[in-house]
């Protein structure tokens, strides 16, 4: 026989996911993917209040962010939540143990995790397995869409995204510091189609940074970058940044 008392604590549990949405906590390394992610979430209803923040020693993650990771730290603070952040070495067991670590320090304060993965069933499995050991939900926005229309809904909806990274044929060191444009979203479609890269580049092909979003209060601004670039491959070293004021705040 069903139990009345633990039916009615279910109903309203889920009564209040629907009428005041579900606290969450991202993991976030200050890319376009994990923003976007969090945007839209809180646009669904919810309320991603932390930032979930993996420093590899190296960029040979396998799974996480590696460029100007530190400066998520001033993203943060543009989106005024809670960041947690943890140190870890490369390989899968040294990444995803630093994860556990930074789920355990926000049990208790959100119901699930969200994940900006959009294809990377490596990744998302990970992930998923982490989260149902600590019995949380893990959210994934933007799963299965077609990567090319994520960029230009970005575009559209007002994030300002810059080129920090490049590690595939096709795209060179021109790249770095460029802007995310209608125009640099062809020129990806392009290479894409000739060289079979992600066309979001989630396979490492590309990597980004966000200056600005709708789900920022303060923008940043760059004060000083410095290419580093080794044979096929490199990234925009920012070496200062600050925040500055939006004229809608």
């Amino acid at each position: 026989m069903r139990n009345p008392r633990r039916w009615w604590f279910f109903y309203f549990k889920r009564l209040s996911y629907y009428l005041f949405g579900l606290r969450l906590a991202a993991l976030f390394s200050g890319g376009k993917d994990s923003t976007y992610a969090i945007y839209l979430m809180e646009r669904r209803g919810h309320h991603v209040e932390h930032l979930l923040t993996i420093l590899p020693e190296s960029d040979e993650s396998l799974y996480f962010h590696y460029p100007n990771i530190e400066l998520t730290k001033l993203q943060a603070k543009a989106m005024m939540k809670h960041q947690l952040v943890e140190r870890c070495g490369i390989g899968k067991d040294e990444e995803l143990s630093a994860l556990a670590r930074l789920i355990e320090r926000v049990l208790g304060m959100v119901d699930g995790v969200v994940s900006g993965a959009i294809a990377s069933r490596f990744q998302l499995k990970a992930f998923k397995e982490i989260c149902e050991k600590y019995n949380l939900s893990l959210f994934a926005p933007l799963w299965g869409m077609n990567p090319l229309t994520i960029l230009w809904k970005m575009i559209n909806e007002g994030f300002e995204i810059i080129i920090t990274g490049v590690a595939a044929a096709g795209l060179g060191k021109e790249l770095l510091g460029a802007r995310l444009t209608p125009s640099l979203v062809k020129e990806i479609q392009k290479v894409s189609d000739k060289f079979g890269i992600h066309p979001a580049g989630e396979g490492g092909e590309f990597e980004t940074f966000v200056l600005d979003a709708p789900i920022f209060k303060q923008r940043i601004e760059i004060t000083e970058a410095e290419a580093d670039w080794r044979g096929d491959r490199g990234f925009l070293k920012i070496k200062g940044a600050k925040l500055v004021r939006k004229k809608n705040y």
